[in-house]
């Protein structure tokens, strides 16, 4: 006689243990904050009580990569900081994921130089990008909405993430500085 749904009692629940392992991991992340600038305030202003971002699971942010899983890329990121960046990802447990948020962080932002990485993308690979300068908390819980979308759909990882540009080389060229007459 084949097994049927239907024929258990009511307070047993029947789950594939890939949506147990998700469900538990989206909601419990997290974030390493690595704030540099304005975008940082914003980012523990997301912590408040007024956003809480304890509602997704998110509000125990750890300062030791080994302990992290979601990076928070949080302001302007200089070309002497990024080997300190990368080394931090790549301390971070698997499965992990990476926001960049604001505008210096995804683009460079204001900062049109030589000394500014454009774009974090460059170097790690990155799951969401937060814009705004710098952007709102709410802003923020959507990444991380959006990032709780990505684990349901990964499912339990495989260890084939996107490999990382470990050289120091920006692809940014500055513009010409102008000349006075």
């Amino acid at each position: 006689m084949p097994f049927e749904p239907t024929d258990l009692p009511d307070n047993i629940l029947t789950l594939s243990l890939k949506k147990v392992v998700n469900w538990c991991r989206r909601s419990s992340i997290w974030p390493l904050p690595f704030a540099t600038a304005c975008c940082g305030i914003e980012l523990m202003a997301t912590a408040s009580s007024r956003y809480d971002l304890a509602r997704f699971g998110a509000e125990v942010m750890r300062f030791s990569p080994r302990q992290a899983d979601l990076l928070i890329v949080a302001g302007r990121v200089g070309i002497k900081m990024m080997p300190v960046l990368q080394r931090i990802y790549l301390q971070m447990a698997e499965p992990k994921w990476v926001i960049s948020m604001g505008a210096c962080a995804s683009t460079g932002g204001e900062f049109d130089n030589y000394a500014t990485i454009q774009g974090i993308d460059q170097f790690m690979p990155v799951d969401v990008f937060i814009p705004g300068c710098p952007p709102r908390p709410e802003t923020l819980i959507e990444g991380i909405i959006a990032i709780q979308k990505i684990i349901d759909i990964q499912g339990i990882p495989d260890r084939s993430k996107r490999p990382l540009k470990i050289a120091i080389e920006p692809t940014y060229r500055p513009a010409p500085q102008p000349h006075s007459s």
